[in-house]
């Protein structure tokens, strides 16, 4: 796949004539097909791995952070008043020792706070508090993209 014969001609006296040499290049067309196709699939399948706690997110006009190698901590303010670590219910008293015990053992000190958008902003100021007492103090809000524009420019 990808190497040919070219026929080279002789020298001078003619002595080679006929003689094959191999072609060293190679064909990258299937290669680059291949790329292609996965990174279509991992477009695809990436807003699927988000965490599975469904929550009224508020939009806001921020861009999205990049992303990390390490799956990112995420504590959940659920309407209703629980409150999740990743996807495990946790008890109020119980949430700063538990995020301290997982957090000894990861590399990024990062922390993202998804709250539900009719959850007041006291309680979620309150939440972020707690945090950064308990030791985080890298802490995002994580929001749906589409909202409001405050006196810049956008749509």
């Amino acid at each position: 796949m990808g190497a040919g014969v070219v026929k080279k001609s002789g020298g001078r006296r003619g002595k080679r004539r006929g003689h094959s040499a191999a072609m060293s290049e190679i064909n990258v067309t299937p290669f680059v097909d291949v790329m292609l196709v996965l990174l279509i699939i991992f477009m695809v399948a990436a807003p699927l791995l988000t965490v599975g706690v469904p929550v009224q997110l508020p939009e806001t006009a921020a861009n999205a952070l990049p992303t990390e190698q390490e799956e990112p901590l995420t504590i959940t303010m659920v309407a209703d008043g629980r409150l999740m670590i990743q996807e495990t219910e946790t008890a109020e008293g119980e949430l700063i020792p538990r995020l301290q015990a997982i957090a000894a053992e990861r590399e990024s000190k990062k922390l993202f706070l998804r709250a539900d958008g009719t959850i007041p902003y006291e309680r979620v100021a309150q939440m972020m508090g707690a945090l950064s007492r308990g030791g985080f103090n890298e802490i995002g809000l994580v929001t749906d993209v589409g909202g409001p524009t405050f006196g810049g420019s956008g749509g």
